[in-house]
C-alpha cells in the first residue's frame, strides 16, 4: 500500500481518484490504449492542421487537441513542433485516435505532484522510484530542447558548436568568417575567450586536435541512418534556421534528403548567427536518432562561398532531377498520341516526385468534372504512399498532398487568389514551403494565364495535365502534357473527347509517380470517356477487374458526386467510387457505384426530358439549331449542371446542327463540328454593339456577354454558327 501525494490517503499507489486531475503524467507506454482518459498529461508539439494541433504524448502516441478546445484562435498560437504542453486526455477511440482538451496549467509547478504512467508496472510510480531520469520541464528551456532532446552532457560538450569557418574559392582550408564576425561566432560551449592571446591558443588547439583527428567521412543524408552514433560530415543547403530555448536546429538537404542539425552554445542563445536560409554549409558532427528521427549534433560547420557554394548547389539539382525524372515511359496500354508525349510525361513525372523530395505540398487544381475527378485521383493516389513514406506525421498526407477541385475549366483570377492566399498562410504559420500546383483537365487555353501569372510572382511552381495546352499556356509553367496545341482540335463541342482524355494522361503520370500504384490506375482512362472508349483502354479496365457495366457505373457516379460540394475533394467518397471495388469485401462499398449511378441516370433523364420538351427550334440559312433556355426550363441549383445537360440533350438530339444553351449573360454551344469561340465572338461582335461579348471558355465552348443584349446575342451567335460551318 501506498499513500497519495496530496492527501495521504492509502491508495494502492501514489495518488487517489480524487486527486488524480490534481497531478500531471509523463507517459511512458507505447499504445493509445494504454493512456488513462481523464489523466493531464505532458507532451510535445508534433504539427499543426486546419481543424487543430497534433500532440505526441510520450515517445509513440500521438492525440488531436481540436481548435474548439483551445482558449484562443489556432493561429494565434506561438507554439512551435517540439514545444511542451499539457493536455487532458478526454478520449481514446476504437481506431487508436487520442482526443485530447486544453489544460490552463502549462508548467509542472501549477500541479500538485508529478507521476509516471508506465503500463508495465502495476501503479503509477514517483519520478525518484524509475531508472531513467525526468526531464525538468520548469524552465523555459525545456519546452524547445524537447525539439531535439538534448542532453545535458551534449550540451557541455566543448565542440558542440565550433567557430564558423568560411571556405572561398582560393581556400583548401578553414578560415574565420571575418574580423568582425569572429569575436561573435567562435563560439566554445564551456567557455569563451576573453583576450586576444587566449583566442590564438584556444585556434593552435584546435588546429593541432585537428591534425590529430583523421577527418569525419562524407556520407548522403539519405544514407545517414546506417551510421547512427558516428560522426560524419555532410554538405549541403540549409532550407531553414529556427532557434529554439536550447539549441539552433539547422535543417539542411542534399540531393538525398534532409535532416536536423542541432548546434549549441548555450540556452537560447543562437548559433553560428551568420548561417541563415540558403547558406551552403559543411557539418561534421554526430548522427543520433530522436523521438523517431535522424539528427546529426553539430560539431563543425563550415561555410562554402563563391565557386564552391555554386558547385555544391549544382550537385544538388542535378540529383534531384535524377532521382525525380524516369527513365523510361511504359504505357498503361499501346496509345499512340500519349507516346508521341513520353517527354512531357518525364517532365511532368519529374516536377511531382521532385516537389515531393523536396518537402513542398502538391496541390491538384482540376475540373469538377468526371474527367477532372478521375485524373486528379489518379495523381492524388501515386503521391499519398510517396508521402507517406517521408513523413512520419499522422497528418502528413493532408498537408503534403491536396486536392482542390475548380467549377470550370479556366483558372482564373479568383482561382489564383484564393491559392496564393492560402500558401502564403501555411508558410507564416506552418513555415511550409511554396507547394507545387498541378493542373488537371483544367488551365489548358489562354483564358487562364491571368491565374498563372500571379502564381508566378511568387514563385510557385505549375504544371497542367489537359488535352488541351495552347502556346501561351505552356510558356506559363514549368511543364506541359497535352496531345494538342489548338482547343478546336479537340472536338468536345459535342461532349466528348477526340484523343487521350486528361485522366487518360494523368493515369500515365501517376504509373510513373509511383509505380506500386500502376495497377490501380489501369481503369481510370476508360471511365473518364463519356463517347466511345477505345478498345485498348476497354480491355486495360476489363483485366483490372472492371467490365463494361462497371465502368459506366463509376463514370456517372463520379459525375454526380462531382456536382455536389464541388469545391471539396471529398477524397474517401472518390477513393470508394474509383477503387473501392478493389479494396473491400463490403458489399455496400462494392455497390456503392452502382447505386449513386442510378440516381445519376434518373436526375438527368428527367431533366434531359424536360429540355427536350421546351428546346426551340431555329432555322438558320437551311441549318437547324436548337435554342434551350436554361434559366426558364432547368433547376437552377440541381443535378445536372449545364454543360453535362447540354452534353446529353446534344447526344440525343438527332438532326441538329447545333444546340445553343442561353444563361442570363452566359451562352453553351454544342455542335459535332469543329467550332472556335473565339472565332464565333469576333464574327457576332461585327453585328451586335455594347454587348462585351468574350469567350469565357474555349474548350467548354462558353461565351460572356451583358444580359441587356441577351436576345440580340443569342441571333448573332446563331448566325456565326452557320457561317463557320
Amino acid at each position: 500500500m501506498g499513500s497519495c501525494i496530496i492527501c495521504g490517503t492509502s491508495v494502492e499507489g501514489h495518488i487517489c481518484d480524487i486527486h488524480e486531475e490534481d497531478a500531471v503524467f509523463e507517459f511512458r507506454g507505447s499504445t493509445p490504449e494504454q493512456l488513462t482518459p481523464g489523466r493531464y498529461y505532458r507532451g510535445t508539439v508534433d504539427g499543426f492542421a486546419e481543424f487543430g494541433v497534433f500532440v505526441d504524448i510520450g515517445d509513440s502516441v500521438t492525440g488531436l487537441l481540436h481548435e474548439s478546445e483551445l482558449d484562443s484562435r489556432l493561429e494565434s498560437l506561438d507554439w512551435q513542433p517540439g514545444d511542451t504542453v499539457y493536455v487532458r486526455v478526454t478520449n481514446v477511440r476504437d481506431n487508436g485516435n487520442v482526443d485530447l482538451s486544453w489544460s490552463i496549467r502549462q508548467a509542472d509547478e501549477e500541479f500538485r505532484g508529478v507521476l509516471i504512467d508506465d503500463p508495465d508496472e502495476d501503479h503509477e510510480l514517483l519520478p525518484e522510484e524509475t531508472d531513467e531520469p525526468v526531464e525538468d520541464e520548469s524552465t523555459p528551456d525545456s519546452a524547445e530542447s524537447a525539439e531535439t532532446e538534448s542532453t545535458a552532457s551534449e550540451q557541455t560538450e566543448a565542440t558542440s558548436a565550433g567557430a564558423v569557418r568560411t571556405r572561398e574559392d582560393s581556400q583548401t582550408g578553414g578560415g574565420t568568417v571575418g574580423a568582425e564576425e569572429t569575436e561573435s561566432e567562435t563560439v566554445s560551449a564551456t567557455t569563451e575567450a576573453t583576450t586576444d592571446t587566449a583566442e590564438t591558443t584556444d585556434d593552435e588547439a584546435d588546429a593541432t586536435e585537428t591534425e590529430r583527428t583523421p577527418e569525419p567521412p562524407s556520407v548522403d543524408v539519405g544514407d545517414l541512418d546506417g551510421w547512427i552514433g558516428d560522426t560524419v560530415r555532410i554538405t549541403g543547403e540549409i532550407v531553414d534556421a529556427r532557434q529554439t530555448s536550447g539549441p539552433t536546429v539547422f535543417e539542411l538537404r542534399d540531393g538525398t534528403g534532409t535532416v536536423d542539425c542541432a548546434a549549441f552554445v548555450e540556452a537560447g542563445v543562437r548559433a553560428y548567427p551568420s548561417v541563415e536560409e540558403g547558406a551552403v554549409v559543411e557539418i561534421d558532427g554526430e548522427v543520433r536518432e530522436r523521438r523517431g528521427e535522424l539528427q546529426v549534433e553539430t560539431e563543425e560547420l563550415e561555410l562554402f562561398e563563391g565557386e564552391q557554394r555554386e558547385a555544391v548547389l549544382d550537385e544538388i539539382e542535378s540529383t534531384l532531377s535524377e532521382r525525380a525524372r524516369p527513365d523510361e515511359i511504359e504505357l498503361l496500354v499501346d496509345d499512340e498520341a500519349v507516346a508521341a508525349e513520353s517527354e512531357s510525361i518525364r517532365d511532368v513525372v519529374g516536377e511531382i516526385r521532385r516537389a515531393v523530395l523536396e518537402d513542398r505540398p502538391v496541390i491538384v487544381r482540376h475540373s469538377a468534372t468526371t474527367d477532372g475527378y478521375v485524373g486528379g485521383a489518379a495523381i492524388e493516389r501515386a503521391v499519398l504512399p510517396l508521402v507517406r513514406d517521408r513523413h512520419d506525421r499522422r497528418d502528413a498526407e493532408y498537408h503534403y498532398i491536396d486536392r482542390r477541385p475548380l467549377e470550370g475549366d479556366v483558372y482564373g483570377l479568383d482561382d489564383a487568389t484564393t491559392d496564393v492566399t492560402r500558401m502564403l498562410g501555411d508558410r507564416e504559420r506552418h513555415d511550409e514551403n511554396l507547394p507545387l500546383l498541378v493542373f488537371v483537365a483544367v488551365g489548358g487555353t489562354e483564358e487562364s494565364l491571368d491565374g498563372f501569372e500571379l502564381l508566378d510572382v511568387y514563385d510557385a511552381q505549375r504544371v497542367v495535365v489537359d488535352t488541351v495546352v495552347e502556346p501561351a499556356i505552356a510558356g506559363a509553367v514549368d511543364a506541359a502534357l497535352a496531345p494538342h496545341a489548338d482547343a478546336t482540335a479537340v472536338d468536345i463541342a459535342d461532349g466528348t473527347t477526340r484523343g487521350p482524355t486528361a485522366s487518360a494522361l494523368a493515369a500515365t503520370v501517376g504509373a510513373h509517380v509511383e509505380e506500386d500504384v500502376r495497377s490501380e490506375l489501369r481503369h481510370l482512362p476508360a471511365v473518364s470517356y463519356w463517347g466511345e472508349v477505345s478498345e485498348a483502354y476497354a480491355e486495360a479496365a476489363a483485366d483490372a477487374g472492371y467490365d463494361e457495366t462497371a465502368v459506366s457505373e463509376i463514370r456517372e457516379a463520379v459525375a454526380l458526386e462531382a456536382y455536389y460540394q464541388s469545391y471539396e475533394d471529398k477524397r474517401e467518397l472518390v477513393t470508394d467510387l474509383l477503387f473501392g471495388g478493389r479494396e473491400t469485401t463490403d458489399a455496400d462499398v462494392r455497390g456503392l457505384a452502382s447505386h449513386v449511378s442510378e440516381q445519376f441516370r434518373e436526375k438527368l433523364d428527367v431533366a434531359v426530358e424536360t429540355a427536350q420538351a421546351n428546346l426551340e427550334r431555329r432555322t438558320v440559312d437551311g441549318e437547324t439549331i436548337g435554342v434551350l433556355d436554361i434559366d426558364r426550363f432547368t433547376h437552377t441549383y440541381d443535378f445536372p449542371p449545364a454543360t453535362l445537360l447540354l452534353d446529353e440533350l446534344y447526344r440525343r438530339s438527332d438532326g441538329l446542327t447545333a444546340i445553343v444553351g442561353v444563361e442570363a449573360d452566359e451562352l453553351h454551344v454544342r455542335s459535332g463540328h469543329e467550332l472556335d469561340v473565339r472565332e464565333l465572338v469576333e464574327t457576332a461582335d461585327e453585328t451586335v454593339e455594347g454587348a462585351d461579348l468574350e469567350p469565357l471558355s474555349t474548350r467548354s465552348h462558353r461565351i460572356e456577354f451583358l444580359a441587356g443584349q441577351r436576345s440580340t446575342v443569342v441571333d448573332a451567335v446563331l448566325e456565326a454558327i452557320v457561317d463557320s460551318i
